[in-house]
């Protein structure tokens, strides 16, 4: 039999499983995207070498096995299956990934009152995880369960929040299951969604300076074991760190920011095509939907109604991947502006001399003392929203700089 791996699930199309299981070892690795009845066929088969299986089958794959693994047994589950001569063996390599996520991000369990949020088959995994590292109280809500929306009230003692669900999950960016302003006492959150890279449950957890991991680090690891269990290899932690690098620089976005005029959107062309990505303007994406020029909108229906269209647009252009995006230069005075730009994205504030910002056609730059009075107003949003600084001197030197920092920076800050 040809040598044959993959992931088993309902629905893959934004799956990152292929490009993981190519970075750590090269395989040859699809995808099948079942009904119930499919999969049950498809595990009944046994055709295949080695599968990863997830929502909504690990249960189903779980009582397909001759022999399980301690982790396996222990959460009720199973997400890595390898046909050993027609024999299943069962594993649970989510068990191994949801620790490194935790530990790498500095979360502990111990002594702890963990509030997990959903009850399907990774909240197993944190539920068992979280027990065995010896949590004072593990609570799981659901939406019709003892403990649910309605009162969580009950646990706003909580001391770390689990998300399992997939509340605030592409394409439902901005979303949260909770307010996490009703936990005073959490001081560290975990949302196993990894895109967007950044939910709006993660963003209130860093806006109030708590520890907080989102789940890409989770799916790595597992697929690094799971990888180990189909090869019979054993890889050292570096691929490990290495994978999440390269799935993080391949998803995100690299956003633009800066004053109207300072070449966002020349170096954006430029470095799009020297990554081989999409280039994305959300002046230009205003006007293919709205069927009007940005000037003629400001000037005819006002800054505030032009405000509210540019938001929309930045909403949208915010939940792509691996994109370059070059933004409007007001996109940074809405509070609300702030996630979409940064969910997903890298961000740099491309600075220009005011002398030579280009004013043509910018009914909002109308002389030096206007420009002037802009960027005081601006600057700072620019500043706390941006990652990096650069200076448009030259566009190719911006370019180049622009591809050194992000290609070759070491960002664990996810």
């Amino acid at each position: 039999m040809n040598q044959i791996y993959g992931l088993v699930g309902e629905k893959l199309a934004h799956s990152f499983s292929p490009l993981i299981h190519k970075l750590i070892w090269d395989c040859d690795y699809g995808l099948f995207e079942l009904s119930e009845p499919q999969c049950t066929d498809f595990l009944k088969r046994r055709e295949f070498s080695g599968v990863n299986v997830t929502i909504p089958y690990k249960v189903l794959a779980y009582r397909a096995c001759d022999t399980l693994d301690e982790a396996a047994r222990k959460i009720g589950c199973v997400n890595t299956l390898l046909n050993r001569n027609g024999s299943l063996q069962g594993y649970n390599t989510d068990y191994a990934g949801f620790l490194y996520c935790a530990e790498r991000a500095g979360i502990s369990f111990g002594g702890q009152k963990v509030l997990i949020l959903g009850s399907g088959g990774t909240s197993l995994t944190a539920r068992a995880v979280a027990a065995g590292q010896g949590a004072r109280e593990v609570v799981v809500v659901s939406r019709n369960g003892e403990n649910n929306y309605e009162n969580l009230h009950r646990h706003a003692d909580a001391d770390v929040i689990v998300n399992t669900t997939p509340v605030g999950m592409y394409p439902g960016n901005g979303k949260t299951p909770i307010d996490l302003a009703m936990f005073g006492r959490c001081g560290a959150v975990m949302d196993m969604i990894y895109n967007p890279l950044t939910t709006a449950l993660l963003d209130a957890a860093r806006q109030r300076g708590v520890r907080y991991a989102n789940g890409l680090p989770m799916l790595v690891a597992q697929g690094v074991r799971a990888a180990e269990i189909f090869s019979g290899r054993r890889f050292p932690e570096e691929v490990t760190e290495s994978v999440i690098f390269g799935v993080l620089t391949k998803m995100q976005n690299v956003i633009l920011v800066g004053m109207p005029g300072s070449g966002k959107t020349s170096i954006g062309r430029k470095l799009a095509g020297r990554l081989g990505r999409p280039f994305v303007d959300t002046d230009a994406l205003i006007e293919e939907r709205t069927g009007r020029k940005v000037p003629g909108i400001i000037r005819e229906d006002g800054e505030e109604e032009f405000r509210r269209i540019e938001s929309e647009a930045v909403f949208e252009a915010g939940k792509l991947t691996s994109a370059v995006i070059a933004c409007g230069g007001g996109s940074v005075l809405k509070a609300e502006n702030r996630l979409p730009l940064t969910q997903n994205g890298r961000v740099y504030y491309v600075k220009r001399d005011i002398g030579l910002l280009s004013t043509d056609g910018r009914p909002l730059s109308k002389s030096t003392d206007a420009l002037f009075d802009m960027l005081a107003k601006r600057e700072p949003l620019y500043k706390s929203i941006c990652d990096m600084e650069v200076e448009n001197i030259d566009i190719n030197s911006c370019v180049e700089q622009l591809l050194d920092d992000f290609l070759c920076r070491s960002n664990k800050n996810i």
